[in-house]
């Protein structure tokens, strides 16, 4: 109980000193949740992590090569044996394919790139999308932090006021209230006032310090499905690029005949992740605009003088118990959830087998890793 409490006080005292000075409110707000909704030395970092992975394709090259090599023995073996038995004619076309599969494997850094060069466009185009709505996304999110600071000051002096009032109306005056001189009143609002100040901006901190845990919440929520969305692609891609040599190589028995193309498919199914996970991105960014341009139109007529109903307003929007209208929060939750559609959603595409449940098997582990995390959490606190 002693440490909650102390963590309690600790996070307090960050949040208003995170929220205390004005001039550095911009940097304050981008220390305490980042210079934008998904970092940008996060996504940077998954591009190059992805591309160094990609550059050792060639791991297995040597060991497909022999392995090609063998198969096409057994391969044209069969063949003879057939057309030796009677069994089938003399066929030229499907004695290349062999051929032509050993030629796959020998340009296989060119064949896997340019499999992937149309989801790559893809990508690009929607990244763009995503990345000139974000930019807004962003301007509005330092708009509406500077005016729920705005609003937290107004409700320091709304409540003191209120305190104030409630002490001179308060019988422990008593009818001497009246005797006393205005000089008198007035001095003693002086000093009554700053010290009700000082207890609403403990109490208006606490909210304010809530409503930042809950959008740090929402927001980390959201970009942990999104670096587990792009992990899963860098991870599923890299395996099948490195490992894929093996894949057209056993592809040369008739046994095994559909593995080459099934490899194409899941290929370019897990490389559409990018171009899709961009797209919900930008789809994403178009809710938080609205729900963000909603909060500070809310926030505006909060602050807006000579307001009709304003003491209501304010009184309504403290008991709330946080300084938000909840709009944010739930888009950030909103699209957590969609970031992990976007593997069933590549196998509307480009219909595959294997991804869809590979995908879910990462998830439950995911979710057993969470609980596991979080038991840990409990058991410190």
């Amino acid at each position: 109980m002693k440490k909650k409490l102390l963590l309690l006080v600790i996070l307090c005292a960050i949040s208003v000193c995170c929220f205390a000075q004005d001039s550095d409110y911009g940097k304050s707000l981008e220390f305490l949740q980042g210079d934008g909704v998904y970092e940008s030395g996060m996504m940077t970092f998954l591009t190059g992590l992805k591309d160094s992975i990609w550059s050792n394709f060639d791991l297995f090259i040597t060991d497909a090569k022999a392995l090609a090599a063998i198969f096409m023995i057994i391969f044209f073996a069969i063949k003879s044996y057939e057309m030796m038995a009677g069994d089938k004619k003399l066929e030229i076309m499907p004695l290349l394919r062999p051929f032509g599969l050993a030629m796959v494997i020998l340009w296989w850094g060119g064949f896997a790139k340019m499999v992937a060069f149309p989801t790559d466009l893809v990508a690009n185009e929607t990244q763009q999308m995503f990345a000139s709505e974000q930019d807004n996304v962003n301007q509005l999110r330092f708009q509406r932090a500077d005016l729920m600071k705005q609003v937290a000051d107004s409700l320091y002096t709304f409540q003191a006021q209120t305190e104030v009032a409630a002490k001179e109306s308060d019988t422990w005056y008593g009818k001497a209230w009246d005797a006393v001189t205005s000089t008198v009143k007035e001095g003693i609002s002086t000093v009554v006032a700053p010290l009700m100040e000082l207890k609403a901006r403990l109490q208006i901190s606490i909210q304010l310090l809530m409503t930042q845990i809950l959008e740090l919440a929402g927001i980390w929520i959201l970009r942990i499905a999104t670096y587990i969305i792009f992990m899963i692609q860098i991870i599923y891609s890299s395996i099948l690029i490195i490992l894929g040599p093996f894949a057209v190589a056993v592809s040369i028995l008739p046994a095994f005949r559909d593995s080459f193309s099934t490899w194409v498919a899941r290929f370019v199914s897990v490389n559409l992740y990018t171009g899709i996970a961009y797209l919900i991105m930008y789809l994403c960014a178009l809710m938080q605009k609205y729900a963000l341009s909603s909060e500070i139109s809310k926030y505006q007529e909060l602050l807006r003088p000579g307001a009709s109903g304003l003491m209501t307003k304010f009184a309504v929007f403290a008991g709330n118990g946080v300084l938000s209208f909840g709009e944010v929060i739930v888009v950030f939750f909103i699209g957590a959830v969609c970031m992990f559609t976007v593997p069933s959603i590549s196998t509307w595409i480009i219909s595959t087998s294997g991804i869809s449940s590979a995908s879910s098997a990462f998830g439950r582990n995911a979710s057993m890793v969470v609980m596991a995390a979080r038991k840990a959490g409990g058991a410190m606190l």
